[in-house]
């Protein structure tokens, strides 16, 4: 079975993050809940241009800089939303540039202060990592899913 490789980039301007609200495609696997501008690496692309490259699609802006923070394990359980077995790669963005599109090809975006992010709709597993984001932490977590069901997770901190 193939892994899939993708790259979850936080942005974060003043204490808020941009997230994404998947609300335009039919039949999204994350559709009605806030993500990270995000997606699936192209064939011979490095993780960082990956992560430039679909910041830019999905929000118009241009990363300056990019922080690793951490990996995420979501193994094939045998029914995961996420059609196989992925790895992704998540980076925070603190400058950028580039005017941010009044809305992204997936959703609308926000700037979310980042006390807030755990009040939005988003996967259980998100919740896991984020406040490892929110801290800058740097973190290895597996995440296991059933249908659209988290049901276990490990994380370990790579500090």
């Amino acid at each position: 079975m193939k892994t899939n490789i993708g790259v979850l980039v936080y942005v974060r301007k003043r204490g808020h993050y941009l997230m994404l609200h998947r609300n335009k495609k039919k039949d999204d696997m994350h559709e009605g809940l806030w993500v990270a501008p995000g997606g699936k690496r192209e064939p011979n692309e490095s993780i960082p241009d990956c992560a430039r490259r679909e910041l830019f699609e999905e929000t118009g802006l241009t990363a300056r800089s990019l922080k690793f923070l951490g990996f995420l394990h979501f193994p094939q359980a045998g029914n995961s939303p996420f059609g196989g077995e992925w790895v992704d790669f998540v980076f925070l963005c603190t400058r950028f540039t580039g005017t941010l599109l009044p809305a992204g090809p997936e959703g609308t975006l926000g700037w979310i202060p980042a006390q807030e992010l755990h009040s939005l709709p988003m996967w259980e597993g998100d919740k896991v990592f984020t406040p490892f984001v929110l801290q800058g932490k740097r973190f290895d977590i597996s995440l296991t899913y059933e249908e659209k069901r988290l049901v276990s997770y490990s994380v370990k901190d790579l500090h």
